[in-house]
């Protein structure tokens, strides 16, 4: 081809070339249902398949620049993905809180699980169970016992054991006696009345300080008031390697007691040469 055929063909070719913002857009190509992504195939997901142009009229155009028709890239579409949807896909269900009870419906339940109980129960318990501000049920329980106590029930409800119980009132005690016992013996000996006592009193302590104090024998009895559950072994003593003895929850509890520092003074009932019999003993 000579020089002047080559300068004919190129200027034909600059002067049928069109711009690519003035071509006609291509009808896009539909995607193959075997190997499209189901997440970029997502109408409500997808960018615009054509980026507009706009051009400023004082700069030259670039005529090698191309509009990007790809769609939106699956990096973009993951990061989309991730700030609808919690992580592994699982939607965060959050728990609604309980349900508030107005003080009647408070008051009524918790006289219902105190009618129920075998052994006294705290407030923290009743605060779980009830699903209700533990603020809400100490103050509840102090006005259901002053209400009794006020009514003139037979029967109270007071702390015992670091739980709150109903019991039966002190001034109706030989009625009730008279009801559970029923010709029946089953009150402690005198020797487990004065073991126990020691317990109470000098806890924790060995069996030879208890059969000390008491000046017999105690193991026999020490026995029973284990097997009732009024004491228990709480240890072994650092000199001896003897067990160790303290009065149990079930103490508490049969006495009507809050804690030990509930239990009577001692020093009335001690005799009143109780200083030479000591004296005596040693």
């Amino acid at each position: 081809m000579s020089n002047e055929e080559r300068r004919d063909s190129l200027a034909d070719q600059a002067a049928s070339w069109i711009p690519p913002w003035q071509r006609p857009a291509p009808e896009p190509m539909a995607p193959d249902p075997a190997t499209a992504d189901p997440v970029e195939s997502e109408p409500d997901r997808a960018e615009p398949a054509v980026a507009e142009l706009t051009a400023d009229p004082g700069v030259a155009p670039d005529l090698g620049a191309e509009v990007s028709r790809e769609g939106p890239s699956r990096t973009k579409v993951a990061e989309a993905e991730a700030g609808r949807r919690p992580r592994g896909g699982r939607t965060r269900v959050v728990p609604e809180p309980p349900p508030v009870l107005d003080d009647a419906e408070l008051r009524g339940a918790l006289e219902a699980i105190l009618l129920v109980v075998d052994e006294p129960v705290s407030e923290l318990t009743l605060a779980q169970i009830l699903e209700q501000p533990a603020e809400r049920v100490g103050p509840m329980l102090d006005e259901i016992a002053a209400s009794y106590t006020a009514a003139g029930h037979g029967f109270e409800l007071r702390r015992a054991a670091g739980g709150w119980r109903l019991y039966t009132r002190p001034e109706y005690a030989t009625y009730v006696e008279r009801f559970v016992l029923d010709g029946q013996s089953v009150r402690l000996t005198q020797a487990a009345l004065e073991t126990l006592a020691v317990v109470a009193y000098r806890q924790p302590v060995t069996r030879s300080r208890i059969s000390a104090i008491r000046g017999v024998n105690c193991d026999g009895v020490i026995r029973t008031l284990v097997t009732r559950g009024l004491i228990e072994e709480c240890g072994i003593e650092s000199d001896s390697g003897a067990y160790l003895y303290r009065t149990s929850t079930m103490f508490l509890e049969k006495l009507g007691l809050n804690s030990l520092d509930d239990l009577p003074p001692l020093a009335p009932f001690l005799p009143d040469d109780v200083e030479e019999l000591a004296d005596a003993a040693r």
